[in-house]
């Protein structure tokens, strides 16, 4: 068992001599603080990502109307995060009744199964009588008097970088209420789920009503009374393994780095499959709008990973530098829509322009601009098509030397972090990375080599 990075007996030693020096000095406060901090070190939070520390999915439940046996609600989801989206087949949020509520009428969204409508009896029946309701959002092109303001993008939330106009989803339903009971506490459902891999909700909590405008911004209205529930991504949760991979390389050196070795998978590995040179993959079907997601088939690699960046060092001038991205699609089940790409560098405060793709810097930390996010240009390069010839897009970057911080040693021009929508990749070991040629560190040694020589001639003759 190991602690913080010791072993068990070592952890142990470690603590009873802690003891044995706050007993001595009586410096209770310093033992409080070390005890939180070891505990918050043996217990991460991992859907906390560093380069995004405030992202999360809000999901807000407005309480519209209450018709007394009915009420109105009006859902929307909002993507807080700066570069992590939902694409297809998009969110299907669920959540458990409290009681035996029932939807009489959707707008904006529908749920995917009826249920159970027994105990109803009339000409029409409710939308959806299940406990765990599950719902979906409109496709593109749905029937007019059923659509919502916000619908109707089948599921699909854009980051708030790439567009901040389709970031968010709504819908409004009227529900029926529970028959035993009128507590208000029996408006907010429980257990509420994204459907999607990797994020997990927390509790509904109230806060104050949202408000709305309306007449052109001219008249303000408000809820009778707003849940938020907070949704977390974590990507150990969403797959066991990375999906993708960096390769390096360099100008100044004729090594390319490759990705790591059993980066994603292990060819050869119970449940890696993978398509080998030559050979033409099984014919698949891909995934309607409404089906889950199938399983990665890559081409067969000594990394395994779905999707492979490599960063080439391309050239060096007097005052810039250039830097070639390449990102390749190595999955032949699925295509990338508005992909995006976001890289941690020193460097990339000193940004000049970026070729055919868009770039944003993202400031996490005010003034710390050392994280930039790429994505593809609208009907350019927005795709990333499956493994093949074109399955891969590709941009230069030009930036300024920064005379205080800029070399070529040390690995100082490769990324510290690359992720790939929204999941970090795998990076090369530093000791790996390109080097300068052994005859830049002679050339600088020559001089004195020179005038030691020159001094031990005169010294002989």
């Amino acid at each position: 068992m190991r602690i913080c990075g010791l072993n068990y007996i070592d952890w142990v030693l470690k603590m009873n001599s802690l003891m044995l020096i706050v007993q001595r000095s009586r410096a209770m406060p310093l033992l409080i603080f070390i005890f939180l901090f070891l505990f918050s070190s043996i217990s991460p939070s991992y859907g906390y990502d560093p380069l995004d520390p405030e992202a999360n999915i809000t999901i807000t439940w407005d309480l519209m109307l209450d018709n007394g046996d009915t009420y109105d609600v009006r859902v929307s989801i909002y993507n807080f995060q700066l570069f992590r989206h939902v694409e297809r087949p998009g969110w299907k949020l669920s959540w458990t009744w409290r009681g035996d509520e029932a939807i009489w009428d959707m707008w904006g969204a529908e749920a995917t199964q009826q249920g159970n409508c027994s105990r109803f009896r009339g000409q029409v029946l409710p939308h959806c009588c299940e406990k765990k309701p599950e719902i979906v959002d409109l496709i593109p092109g749905a029937a007019y008097n059923k659509q919502f303001a916000n619908c109707c993008k089948g599921g699909v939330l854009t980051s708030m970088t790439q567009d901040p106009t389709m970031y968010f989803a709504t819908f409004r339903m009227n529900v029926n209420k529970p028959s035993s009971g009128n507590n208000a506490g029996y408006f907010m459902p429980l257990n509420f789920n994204l459907g999607l891999p990797g994020y997990t909700c927390g509790d509904a909590f109230q806060v104050p009503p949202t408000r709305f405008r309306e007449d052109g911004s001219r008249r303000r209205t408000q809820a009778l009374e707003t849940w938020n529930v907070t949704c977390i991504y974590s990507q150990f949760q969403a797959s066991p393994t990375p999906k993708c991979c960096v390769s390096l390389s360099a100008f100044y050196n004729s090594t390319i780095v490759p990705c790591p070795q059993c980066s994603c998978a292990c060819e050869g590995l119970a449940g890696a499959k993978c398509v080998k040179p030559g050979e033409t993959p099984p014919l698949l079907e891909l995934p309607h709008a409404n089906e889950e997601e199938p399983q990665p088939l890559v081409a067969c690699s000594r990394h395994m990973c779905p999707t492979q960046v490599h960063w080439h060092v391309k050239q060096s001038y007097k005052e810039y530098w250039r830097v070639k991205i390449t990102i390749t699609n190595l999955n032949f089940v699925k295509n990338y829509s508005m992909w995006n790409l976001v890289a941690l560098h020193p460097n990339l405060r000193n940004v000049t322009q970026v070729f055919s793709f868009n770039y944003q810097p993202l400031n996490s930390y005010a003034n710390i601009n050392d994280t930039g996010m790429f994505w593809g240009i609208q009907y350019y390069n927005d795709m990333l098509l499956q493994s093949g010839p074109s399955g891969n897009v590709q941009t230069e970057m030009l930036l300024h030397k920064d005379s205080g911080i800029f070399t070529f040693r040390e690995g100082w021009t490769f990324p510290r972090r690359i992720s790939f929508n929204g999941d970090e990749c795998v990076l090369p070991p530093p000791d790996q990375y390109p080097t300068l040629p052994n005859i830049a560190h002679s050339a600088t040694a020559m001089p004195s080599i020179l005038f030691s020589s020159l001094f031990f001639i005169v010294l002989v003759f």
